[in-house]
């Protein structure tokens, strides 16, 4: 993470997720977004030469309560370090790093880094004069580097956005970290695609080039490309995915086939994704009827009709399981909200699970995964995810996510949409006997 810079406006920008590009003049850049930065410590707004990435993250960061002229904290020290670095999947593929990255961190002075999905810094290896000039700033192994804890830096906002990303300077919220320039990426699981953390090259002015970003990447890549080698595949060779946001019938891709399932297979496959372990045919019955009158036999034809569906091998019983591992887009969305992405949350997000669904499991797990993402925006206060469900089918009545929007964007269109909305509320309470006051 060190001094660089980039065009002193945004427009010029082919990648904004580059913070400079060939031909920008670093010190002019640094001047400008110091400046930008003052301004938005002070007053709380963002001069538009700031990049958009660095935006939202300078906002995440202020409303997380990090302080421009905070620190980084140490969370793991000692054997709990060791400990827990060691049975970490990114330490199967230290090795690699280091051959991809090592001398090209000792050559360049710079530092090779790896945290995990929790912004935790697990390893920083380099040059050692730069790892010393990192300690003072507590770049350290065991320290988190989370958004949420000291804001703006590429290993913590790429984990909370889940994207590769380049900080330069003083984009970087915290003051004391405005000296470095760093790129990071992602690396996921390549099974599950879960996210296990990030890899990090911080240093000097020339980690700002576009080439510094395209690296880390290719380093990524490689990583989850090795970590697929070393993973042993699974007992069958396939992999279900199933889509079911947005969707009163859910859709299944196994062995390169799309097969559109029925309501009731619908809601029987997201709940057995949800437990791998299983589920009796009594704790089915109970997650998919209202009705207790309907018979173990109904449930069973339904199930033998899956078996069928689904192929041999794959619907096991005594418990009813699935014998194969299951991506749903429900645990992508998940995933991403439980690592603080929320942005790639939205974007995951295409609508209420199996809407049309009325099976008892089904709408409580609807109910969270719907009011988990809605709390994350309304805590969260940015103005376009939170315009984005306004304005989405299943957010256009969310009198809370409106009124939310309409402190931030009052806008006349925003304005007329909540005023209309307090009006509804305001009527059907007065048609409600007895209303309560």
């Amino acid at each position: 993470m060190s001094p660089a810079a980039q065009p002193s406006g945004e427009a010029d920008l082919t990648d904004p997720w580059v913070a400079l590009e060939p031909g920008a003049d670093p010190v002019e850049r640094v001047r400008v977004l110091r400046r930008a930065h003052e301004t938005f410590t002070e007053a709380g707004m963002v001069p538009r030469p700031v990049r958009s990435v660095v935006a939202d993250s300078w906002r995440r960061s202020a409303r997380a309560g990090v302080g421009p002229d905070g620190s980084a904290c140490v969370e793991l020290t000692d054997g709990d370090l060791g400990s827990y670095r060691a049975e970490h999947p990114l330490a199967r593929v230290m090795p690699l790093f280091r051959e991809l990255m090592g001398t090209f961190a000792a050559d360049g002075e710079h530092l090779l880094a790896v945290c995990d999905a929790q912004g935790r810094l697990l390893w920083v290896e380099g040059h050692p004069r730069t790892r010393q000039k990192a300690d003072g700033m507590n770049f350290v192994p065991g320290a988190r580097w989370a958004e949420s804890a000291v804001g703006t830096n590429a290993p913590g906002t790429a984990v909370a956005l889940d994207r590769p990303v380049q900080v330069f300077a003083a984009e970087h919220f915290i003051r004391r970290v405005q000296p470095w320039t760093c790129a990071a990426a992602p690396v996921h699981d390549p099974r599950t695609g879960r996210l296990l953390g990030a890899v990090d090259i911080t240093g000097g002015d020339g980690l700002a080039h576009p080439h510094s970003l395209g690296f880390v990447q290719a380093v990524a890549r490689a990583a989850e490309s090795h970590l697929a080698l070393l993973t042993p595949a699974p007992a069958t060779t396939d992999v279900l995915e199933l889509t079911a946001l947005g969707r009163d019938e859910a859709l299944l891709v196994a062995g390169g086939s799309k097969v559109r399932l029925s309501r009731r297979h619908s809601e029987i496959l997201v709940l057995l994704s949800r437990h791998p372990e299983g589920l009796t045919g009594d704790e089915l019955l109970c997650a998919l009827y209202e009705d207790e009158s309907v018979t173990p036999v109904t449930l069973r034809a339904e199930l033998a009709r899956l078996r069928r569906l689904l192929g041999a091998g794959v619907l096991g019983s005594r418990p009813y399981r699935l014998t194969v591992p299951v991506e749903s887009d429900v645990e992508v969305v998940e995933r991403k909200l439980g690592v603080g992405a929320v942005m790639a949350a939205v974007a995951a997000y295409t609508g209420p699970l199996l809407p049309g669904s009325q099976a008892p499991a089904v709408v409580r797990l609807r109910r969270r995964l719907a009011d988990g993402l809605r709390a994350a925006l309304l805590s969260g206060r940015d103005p376009d995810l939170l315009a984005d469900w306004a304005h989405a089918p299943w957010g256009e009545d969310d009198l809370d996510a409106w009124r939310a929007l309409a402190a931030i964007r009052p806008t006349p269109p925003v304005r007329a949409r909540l005023e209309e909305l307090e009006a509804d509320q305001s009527a059907n309470r007065g048609r409600t006997p007895h209303a309560p006051r």
